[in-house]
């Protein structure tokens, strides 16, 4: 197996923008002091969706657009992310002609684990505008084969963000939380060996229901910038006690949620409650029960889920600009130390786009990019299709 530089695009629930990563990845060493693959980040960035952009992505998941709204906009997709793909080589400059393929996991409009799954960004109109073969359809072959389609971040966790000496959990807070828990990694052994022992999973809302409240609350915020809101108010316990008898939250893993549960009327139904339980909540009380339902998600999780005790746990996604949500998820996950992901490898809003730019590595090596355990996938598949150069 070669070393090669492979263009990583992604678009997640929280509708930010389009993330990019060129990433040199390589194969484990045998001589090599790292516990897995190899990966150096070359270069990042994030596009920005406008407002309309915006609002077409979230008429498309509320099912509201019809069919030539879909299809525009998959195409419309697939040129944002060409656009990203072609900034973001630009910026670390490097080359077309260094880069071996695109791996573009899009933006996933509709997604039933285990039943069915869809993500948009045509990969066609990418190979056409950069001239560069495309892997695309990750999710599709899990499923298929029986799986959740999602978790898909923690083959990259295993293979490049094991600690060598310990079990450590890497939390994402992006729209939604996802935690893979990865046993000590030594040097030496194969990567691929250890995957039956990583357990991974959704843990249930993480930015998109703070997201969500803050902008109904406070139209002129597109987030609770700084976490000030929440910082500033009450949350409302009882609210939060109600909404985690939820039948996600109990259920086991394997299991994957998105906005076809976390979706706007929820973020509706959350404020009603707590206006309900306190009439006089101010928009800050609302926002930091928000905050508090994140929080007591993932705590919950580890306890029902994860009983081994961790080394660490890594946070990573956008949910890491949030001072009140570091804050609280850093007090109910003690003992074990919380750290930023960004504080051990590099900057973690290139961690998702990397992990595609992974998968596209493995694709093309004819190696499985799913880790059965956390989807629940019949067995190890190489994940992803191919449209040529």
């Amino acid at each position: 197996m070669s070393t090669d530089i492979f263009v990583g695009l992604m678009s997640g629930t929280s509708l930010d923008g389009v993330s990019a990563a060129v990433a040199r990845i390589g194969p484990p060493s045998p001589a090599s002091a790292s516990p897995g693959y190899t990966c150096e980040l070359l270069g990042a960035l994030t596009r920005p969706y406008g407002p309309a952009e915006r609002d077409r992505i979230e008429r498309a998941i509320g099912a509201g657009a019809t069919a030539a709204e879909w299809c525009r906009l998959n195409f419309d997709m697939g040129a944002w992310l060409a656009d990203a793909a072609a900034a973001v080589l630009a910026e670390s400059r490097v080359p077309r002609r260094s880069v071996r393929a695109v791996a573009s996991h899009g933006q996933t409009v509709w997604h039933e684990g285990a039943r069915a799954t869809w993500q948009i960004g045509e990969p066609a109109v990418i190979a056409e505008r950069l001239a560069l073969p495309v892997v695309s359809g990750f999710r599709v072959r899990d499923v298929a084969a029986g799986g959740q389609g999602a978790p898909l971040v923690p083959i990259a966790d295993a293979l490049l963000f094991a600690s060598p000496t310990g079990r450590r959990a890497l939390q994402n807070i992006g729209g939604i939380g996802n935690v893979t828990v990865v046993p000590p990694a030594p040097a030496g052994v194969d990567p691929f060996a250890r995957l039956d022992a990583v357990r991974a999973f959704d843990t249930g809302p993480g930015m998109i229901v703070i997201d969500a409240v803050t902008r109904a609350l406070r139209p002129e915020l597109p987030f609770d910038v700084g976490g000030a809101l929440a910082h500033s108010g009450r949350s409302i316990s009882a609210v939060v006690d109600a909404l985690l008898t939820d039948p996600y939250f109990a259920a086991p893993p394997p299991k994957s949620t998105g906005r076809e549960l976390f979706s706007a009327s929820y973020a509706a139904g959350l404020i009603a409650r707590c206006r309900a339980a306190r009439p006089d909540a101010s928009a800050a009380d609302i926002v930091a029960t928000a905050v508090a339902l994140t929080t007591a998600s993932v705590s919950d999780a580890y306890r029902r889920f994860i009983p081994e005790p961790l080394t660490e746990i890594l946070l990573s996604g956008g949910g890491t600009r949030n001072p009140a949500l570091v804050a609280a998820l850093s007090g109910a996950l003690a003992p074990a130390p919380v750290r930023r992901f960004s504080d051990v490898y590099f900057d973690d809003t290139a961690k998702e786009p990397v992990a595609f730019a992974l998968l596209g590595y493995l694709h093309l090596h004819g190696q499985p990019g799913n880790v059965p355990r956390a989807t629940g996938a019949r067995g190890p598949r190489v994940l992803g299709v191919l449209t040529p150069a």
